[in-house]
């Protein structure tokens, strides 16, 4: 029966472009939007309501035995991909940004994005280290202004000389 389940998978790799191993776990009405390049790990727990965009990877790392792929408990949402990889937990009614690197758990009602994902919001607020983030943006975005504004500046002078 192993080796059917295996052959089965791969056929049905091959006509969907989407890879769950024969032994993952998966709940009721998990829901792929645009299954293009999905992989769900042989030892992935995949809970209730759960949505998954295209390219999402529930891999493993290569460095674990045992439990190596990651367990996504219900309602979570996972992003266009997003790489959720090892054996961490994403907790109920979390959210995963797209194209996140996931490398460790995510609490309960988190949203996390970037690579390596850290949380940005937790239970609807955002958290404090987005808002460190948000002012260097601020800063960096005024001195391109400011030289952009400098550029402009000699180009005129040198458009006048001529």
């Amino acid at each position: 029966m192993v080796v059917f389940s295996k052959w089965l998978s791969q056929i049905a790799r091959f006509l969907t472009n989407v890879e769950i191993h024969p032994g993952a776990t998966i709940g009721r009405r998990l829901f792929i939007d645009h299954g293009a390049g999905i992989v769900i790990g042989e030892t992935a727990e995949i809970g209730d309501d759960v949505v998954l965009f295209h390219g999402v990877t529930l891999g493993g790392t290569g460095k674990h035995k045992g439990k190596r792929h990651p367990t996504v408990k219900n309602g979570a949402l996972i992003s266009a991909g997003a790489k959720i990889l090892g054996p961490i937990t994403i907790c109920e009614d979390a959210k995963v940004g797209a194209g996140a690197v996931v490398i460790k758990d995510v609490p309960l009602g988190a949203t996390v994005v970037g690579v390596p994902a850290k949380v940005v919001r937790l239970n609807g607020r955002v958290t404090q280290h987005t808002e460190p983030q948000i002012a260097e943006m601020k800063r960096r975005l005024m001195e391109m202004e400011i030289e952009l504004e400098k550029i402009k500046k000699s180009t005129r002078k040198g458009e006048d000389e001529q």
